[in-house]
């Protein structure tokens, strides 16, 4: 018989619920029994109007009295790394939402942890895991498409002075960044998936518009090691919302437009003239959809937990992301290109993102 994991959710704000739809779309196999949330009575109503059993205030009291074998983290992101690390010593492996962690030094003290205890924190980046992703990187990595040549990736959401007036946003101490961490990490991600290791990093990042301590815009051009070149906008700016990513082959073009999730629906291919139709037909055999949801990643959690086998997004399959990202922070804060496996300790970037070297802004 298969066994029911008992997870607990911390944090119980608006990506919540996105957790509780995971668990229910899990067929049984985990059974989310307690929500936490430092404002009580936000938890309570969670609670109640998900049918969770108990709710608590107080994070480690809930490990303490529930003894979880999963803990599913949606708190502010200057909280992740702690909260994945008391977890797996409370004997329960995470899937902790993005950013997972402030740092590599973060990342390297969340790795220890694993090691010691045999437990694993996983990142939420759900993108990877639709049906039409599996597909789209398996023609990829197939050759059918020729060799990719040329990428597009761009995050162009808009955000108002009344999301960043929440106490934690806006702030490098406890948002970690702005839409390059925040918002754009899950299509960086997703490109990486796709295309595989990067190589070099040439990044800016300014703020605008908004009167924080983060950026609201970043770009960058990137290097990666199969001769690929790609361009990467970041944006909390822009009032027409679009998450785009292209990726143009010797043989065709592969388009993926979308918001904050997307389905088979939203690909299409473009094929050099004169078309192959044997390239159509490759193109068109796409499984049965599943969408790029916190369910799709959650089965591959459980499979996981019931093989001992590591997660997809945890280990160097998170750490890709994040030295990414922070090597793009580097970049913007330096002026020079930064390559991959360049940010050791004793870099300043290593132990923050902004290396000690983000412009002095005062948040309104």
């Amino acid at each position: 018989m298969e066994k029911t994991y008992r997870a607990v959710l911390v944090g119980t704000g608006g990506i919540g619920d996105a957790h509780v739809a995971a668990v229910a779309s899990s067929g049984g196999r985990v059974s989310l029994v307690a929500a936490c949330d430092v404002d009580a009575a936000r938890a309570t109503a969670f609670c109640q109007r998900h049918g969770i059993a108990a709710s608590y205030a107080d994070y480690a009291t809930m490990l303490r009295a529930e003894r979880p074998d999963l803990v599913l983290i949606a708190a502010p992101p200057s909280l992740h790394a702690g909260m994945s690390i008391a977890a797996m010593e409370a004997g329960a492996c995470v899937l902790c939402e993005k950013p997972l962690c402030a740092s590599l030094a973060e990342l390297d003290a969340i790795g220890a942890a694993e090691a010691r205890t045999g437990r694993f924190t996983a990142s939420v980046f759900q993108m990877r895991f639709a049906s039409s992703n599996a597909h789209v990187r398996g023609l990829l990595a197939s050759g059918i498409l020729g060799r990719p040549l040329v990428a597009v990736c761009n995050t162009l959401w808009h955000r108002d002075a009344a999301y960043y007036a929440v106490p934690w946003r806006g702030r490098w101490a406890t948002e970690l960044g702005g839409p390059t961490m925040s918002q754009g990490i899950h299509t960086m991600d997703h490109l990486l998936d796709l295309l595989g290791e990067w190589d070099e990093v040439r990044a800016v990042a300014d703020t605008l518009l908004h009167r924080i301590e983060v950026e609201d815009l970043s770009m960058a051009l990137v290097k990666f090691s199969s001769g690929a070149r790609a361009s990467i906008i970041n944006s909390t700016l822009s009032p027409r919302q679009e998450t785009y990513v292209r990726i143009d082959c010797e043989r065709a073009t592969i388009e993926l437009t979308h918001l904050y999730a997307y389905k088979r629906e939203n690909w299409r291919m473009t094929q050099v003239e004169p078309a192959d139709p044997a390239l159509a037909r490759a193109w068109d055999a796409f499984p049965p959809d599943v969408g790029s949801t916190h369910g799709a990643q959650l089965q591959e959690i459980v499979r996981c937990m019931d093989s001992g086998a590591r997660p997809s997004t945890s280990g160097d399959g998170a750490r890709r992301t994040i030295e990414f990202l922070t090597s793009l922070y580097k970049s913007a804060f330096t002026g020079g290109a930064v390559e991959r496996g360049s940010i050791r300790p004793g870099d300043p970037f290593y132990a923050a993102l902004h290396g000690g070297l983000a412009p002095k802004r005062v948040k309104a």
